[in-house]
């Protein structure tokens, strides 16, 4: 069985892409006001459902083109302490207990780059990942992805793809998420768990009767 989870602002209690802008402006790497008036608008735009997501991610993935690899394992070993560490939610470390006492396999997807997302899985003890990957050539990081970003349907696209080559099923799966952008997913699950779940997720899965809890102690 799988056990699929969402990661930003569902096992996070924010949201590690534009924490990780954050970060890159109070260390003085980019262009603040740029940074901070586009950072913002982007996650009112995904929260709103109205991404422009090949938008973001010419804008979110530059900065990964301006340093050396070394450089920027250096910067994101520190982003994860300052920021990753003191937002990883207690109850979220239990569900996914409760699924490896289970004995599900545990997988997350999210949106959120593999370079970000990598270490961050690894923190929460889950070695299955599904991450928008961004290209990563002989003179580092191209700005550019691979395959299709792992967002809305492309999360399902992604998660099918995986499938193939996996000896699982979505038949008895779980998947929490927080929300509405993930609502193609949920639907191909047979169980959604909406968690802290967004206004227009909240109001479909009480239509439809799916379970809704929150990790938020």
């Amino acid at each position: 069985m799988l056990a699929i989870f969402d990661l930003d602002e569902t096992l996070l209690a924010g949201d590690s892409e534009h924490l990780w802008c954050e970060f890159l402006i109070e260390q003085g790497l980019v262009d603040g006001s740029y940074y901070k008036t586009n950072n913002d608008r982007f996650y009112q735009d995904y929260q709103k459902g109205c991404l422009d997501i090949d938008a973001f991610l010419r804008f979110s993935l530059k900065p990964l083109t301006q340093f050396s690899l070394s450089h920027l394992n250096a910067l994101r070993k520190d982003y994860l302490e300052q920021k990753i560490e003191p937002i990883i939610l207690p109850e979220a470390r239990k569900r996914i207990e409760y699924h490896r006492q289970q004995g599900h396999t545990l997988l997350i997807i999210t949106a959120t780059n593999r370079f970000i997302t990598g270490p961050i899985a690894a923190m929460l003890g889950i070695s299955q990942l599904l991450a928008t990957e961004p290209e990563l050539g002989p003179n580092g990081y191209s700005g550019h992805i691979i395959g299709e970003p792992c967002f809305q349907e492309g999360k399902v696209v992604n998660l099918l793809k995986w499938l193939n080559s996996n000896p699982h099923s979505m038949d008895s799966s779980w998947f929490y998420s927080d929300s509405y952008n993930d609502l193609p997913l949920l639907q191909k699950v047979r169980h959604p768990v909406v968690v802290d779940a967004d206004d227009k997720l909240y109001e479909h899965a009480v239509a439809h009767n799916w379970e809704r809890i929150s990790l938020r102690s």
